[in-house]
């Protein structure tokens, strides 16, 4: 099917599918506490073999298929992407497609200054890098590993310099690092880059959350805007997740992702595809449909359109809007986020 003869693809409640996040790896350099604790997942746990990883070609050659199927947006996730050899040649051939209007990626930072001219040439627009702190002692011990904010800050200062469009994300985590919260707004106001905070989220099963190491985006929104204060923007589009406001008096800007506390199901168009080429509707999903065995067994593009198409209409996603009103009654088994892709 040729990239301009789109499909508009509904779900079951008449969300249309825009989003692609694709995860290229499960592995990741970092542990961090909210995602691959490191008792749980040390040297010796078992992540995925090459030959388990979906190839380049085939990634592409998925990426296709959702754009035909209306997607707009992919965002190359892991684990740690920038872990997984020759990036840029993926990313070459998916900004190819016709009808990809964005094309983003999510890293920890701790190797973009080595890679991100790379990714700019092969036609990578958007960067968003995971960091919650700027202090030392307590990044490293959030990241599991000791690793240094100053290599993340480099790397973010080189992906603006060769021209990609950088966004910082923190995940806020009462008693852990919501101390951090003003000195990340201030330095990163400074340095013009787009700060987003995150509330603290129930993904996976090993992270130990409970809903009062949640800090609500409206509390860090008022302690914000008591020293800087903030007027709000209207949303770029349908469905985009963060609440923008902006500095006053300028056009800076920054942004509140408030998954737990005002959930946005009602407005959520992405679908992600794991490393292992399983499709999920849901970042809290358990269970995924296997693509990788239609590829691999020689099925058709329409044959594969046909199955992520059934997969779409069903959707009735809505963990976050359930988990509102019944967080305390609320069990579920997840898949861990670095093995789904966020």
């Amino acid at each position: 099917m040729a990239g301009n003869e789109r499909t508009k693809l509904l779900d079951g409640l008449s969300r249309p599918l825009r989003d692609l996040r694709i995860s290229v790896t499960d592995r990741c350099n970092f542990r961090c506490r909210y995602c691959m604790p490191e008792e749980l997942f040390g040297p010796n746990f078992q992540f995925l073999d090459r030959d388990q990883l979906l190839s380049f070609e085939e990634i592409t050659r998925l990426a296709q298929i959702f754009v035909d199927l209306g997607v707009e947006k992919i965002r190359i996730t892991g684990g740690e992407p920038l872990l997984r050899r020759n990036l840029p040649e993926l990313i070459r051939s998916i900004a190819q497609i016709e009808g990809v209007r964005d094309l983003s990626l999510t890293t920890n930072g701790s190797l973009l200054a080595k890679h991100a001219e790379a990714l700019r040439d092969a036609g990578l627009q958007r960067i968003n890098v995971s960091l919650d702190s700027l202090d030392d002692e307590s990044f490293g011990k959030i990241n599991g590993r000791g690793f240094q904010v100053k290599h993340v800050l480099e790397g973010i200062e080189e992906a603006a310099h060769v021209g990609l469009q950088v966004k910082v994300n923190m995940v806020v985590q009462k008693g852990v690092n919501d101390q951090d919260i003003l000195p990340m707004a201030r330095y990163f106001r400074d340095k013009g880059h787009i700060l987003r905070f995150i509330e603290y989220l129930d993904v996976g099963n090993s992270n130990g959350w409970r809903l009062d190491h949640v800090v609500p985006s409206k509390t860090i929104v008022e302690l914000i805007h008591a020293e800087m204060p903030l007027e709000p923007l209207s949303p770029n589009y349908f469905g985009e997740v963060a609440a923008r406001y902006r500095y006053k008096g300028s056009n800076d800007e920054i942004g509140f992702i408030s998954s737990v506390t005002q959930a946005f199901c009602s407005t959520c168009t992405r679908a992600r595809l794991s490393a292992e080429g399983s499709l999920y509707t849901c970042l809290f999903s358990a269970n995924g449909t296997d693509l990788r065995t239609m590829l691999r067994q020689g099925a058709s593009d329409m044959e594969i359109k046909e199955a992520i198409v059934n997969v779409w209409n069903r959707r009735k996603d809505r963990y976050s809007e359930i988990r509102l009103s019944n967080t305390s009654g609320l069990h579920r088994t997840k898949l861990e986020m670095f093995q789904m892709g966020g």
